[in-house]
């Protein structure tokens, strides 16, 4: 059991847990103000707290490729919905502390998958 044990495995995978449950504390504040943020909110939450079991496991690097890629979309759907008259919502949205945490957690989440993918050998290939 010891030699399926990868630090920075449980790492990415604990990133990618605490970003869902903060994207899923989220939902029940937002949903009745904004339909579509919540519903955002609540399909990439379950998929970031989804995302622990094939990350911890290193099942293939598939499944850290497009890890990496629904995290990376989250990101900058983040920053561009910061400006205002951006495409998306049309107003600069505000900066909490959540939304900062969640953004931590995310950017760990990538760094440490890159990392992953370019170090650990028992990652599938």
């Amino acid at each position: 059991m010891r030699e399926n044990f990868s630090p920075l495995r449980y790492g990415a995978a604990g990133s990618t847990l605490i970003a869902g449950i903060l994207h899923l504390s989220l939902v029940a504040n937002i949903i009745d103000r904004n339909f579509n943020t919540g519903i955002l909110f609540l399909i990439g939450g379950l998929a970031q707290v989804f995302w622990v079991l094939p990350t911890a496991m290193g099942w293939s690097r598939a499944w850290y490729y497009v890890g990496i890629g629904g995290t990376l979309t989250f990101i900058i759907i983040w920053v561009v919905t910061r400006f205002p008259g951006n495409p998306i919502n049309g107003r600069g949205g505000s900066i909490g502390e959540t939304a900062i945490a969640v953004e931590v957690f995310q950017v760990a989440f990538v760094v440490l998958c890159i990392i992953i993918l370019s170090r650990d050998p028992k990652v599938r290939k």
